[in-house]
């Protein structure tokens, strides 16, 4: 049985997500909005933003920030590729953890980019 690292942790996570929100909105207000202004193109495009966060979730080994960041990728049109160099580079700046959790990193970025584009998926199995 393969383990999801993608939507089955984002749905696992969501709903203790929701039960601290109802405790403090202000707060859940606060971090959105912070969300939307960093992750709001500028001098680096919003896919660059996204590949760093996920690269930052590597290094964090934090697997719901390697789901989010890395559906946030795929959704702002970054490439199998783009992941996959974006996460080498963790490799360099954590070593040895990065090669675990940049493995998950890639498994989530493939699953949501597979379910985006399930035509270049299909296009891919075998290589």
């Amino acid at each position: 049985m393969e383990h999801s690292h993608g939507k089955t942790v984002l749905d696992d996570l969501a709903p203790l997500g929701r039960d601290l929100r109802k405790a403090i909105p202000d707060v859940y207000k606060g971090f959105g909005d912070l969300h939307h202004a960093a992750f709001a193109p500028g001098a680096l495009d919003t896919k660059t933003k996204e590949l760093i966060a996920v690269a930052i979730g590597v290094v964090e080994q934090c697997d719901g920030c390697i789901a989010s960041h890395s559906r946030g990728a795929v959704k702002a049109g970054a490439t199998k590729q783009e992941a996959a160099e974006a996460i080498g580079v963790t490799f360099l700046m954590k070593g040895g953890p990065a090669t675990i959790y940049g493995p998950r990193a890639y498994s989530a970025f493939c699953e949501f980019f597979d379910a985006a584009y399930p035509d270049e998926a299909a296009a891919t199995v075998g290589q």
